[in-house]
């Protein structure tokens, strides 16, 4: 769901880049006040995840890959506010380095994924929570809201496109609902195993929605597991065109990202120039920008939340 550079037209990309900063600065003052010093190393760890994970396509139907996204879980580990930043860090490093989704385009992204996935799935999670509580309450709200904030995410592209003349709200509303209707299936159930198994083995990072993860464990459990998804997975992710492209490429509008292409990334589409072997390639990409996102979020989260504030 990466917008890329051409897709939007100038008074939309500035209008959802002004919104998205808004929003954004509202996530680090309530982050500032509301997240415990122990969640520092968890913000980190989670960026880090959400972006490794957001490079493993998985399959959907009629030539169309999705991700998963990550809104919801980022939000049930550190809170919306948390899950925000969390989100945001994660688009920055993937547009500035890696050309995945564009420039110009980064407030509709943040916009869409960070702020209206964030925001509208964590509510969505809380209410379905409040009248379905225990264990089975929480994996049922945890996967419809992720299944959720998929939807409306891509509805909101999809209205991002209309205002900016590329396709008709009558023909990109029901072409990006329809299929990220699907894609939010696999979202929903992957947040859902995801859950689950936290569950088991660290339930306290599912209270109060805030987690506290010491900063050794995040260290040596949690990006190793990161690094190893990218390292051995990444390579055999599907190579099929993602819900947008493949929007793009039926109604005929997917050449206007190679007319928008403003940017020379560092290492376009999570390939370095030079190197022969694609998936070697991947691999190497993938490490350095899982590595640079948790660098990222966790300076961004030591620099917010104070270290004399107790822990929650």
């Amino acid at each position: 769901m990466h917008i890329p550079d051409g897709f939007l037209d100038t008074k939309t990309a500035i209008t959802t880049a002004v919104l998205s900063a808004a929003a954004v600065g509202i996530a680090l003052r309530q982050a500032r006040i509301s997240l415990p010093p122990r969640s520092v190393p968890t913000m980190g760890l989670a960026a880090a995840f959400v972006f490794a994970a957001q490079m493993l396509n998985f399959p959907v139907a009629a030539g169309t890959s999705g991700h998963l996204m990550g809104a919801v879980l980022s939000a049930v580990l550190l809170g919306p506010a948390g899950g925000m930043l969390v989100m945001t860090s994660v688009l920055v490093v993937q547009s500035l380095l890696f050309a995945d989704g564009g420039l110009v385009a980064l407030g509709a992204n943040v916009l869409n994924m960070a702020v209206v996935a964030t925001s509208c799935g964590y509510g969505i999670y809380r209410l379905v929570l409040r009248a379905v509580p225990g264990d089975r309450g929480r994996v049922a709200a945890v996967a419809f809201a992720s299944w959720c904030s998929t939807v409306i995410a891509a509805i909101c592209c999809a209205g991002e496109l209309a205002w900016s003349g590329t396709a008709p709200w009558g023909v990109a509303f029901p072409a990006m609902a329809n299929v990220h209707m699907l894609i939010g299936i696999g979202e929903a159930l992957i947040t859902a195993l995801i859950i689950v198994a936290l569950a088991r083995v660290r339930p306290e990072l599912l209270k109060q929605g805030v987690a506290a993860l010491s900063w050794g464990s995040a260290v040596m459990y949690g990006l190793v597991l990161v690094l190893g998804l990218v390292v051995f997975v990444s390579p055999f992710a599907s190579a099929w065109p993602d819900g947008l492209v493949k929007v793009a490429e039926v109604l005929g509008f997917d050449q206007k990202a190679l007319e928008g292409a403003g940017h020379t990334a560092l290492m376009p589409e999570y390939q370095i120039p030079g190197l022969g072997s694609a998936a070697a390639a991947t691999v190497i990409a993938g490490a350095l920008g899982t590595i640079l996102v948790f660098g990222f979020s966790f300076i961004l989260a030591k620099f917010l939340i104070p270290p004399s504030r107790p822990n929650l």
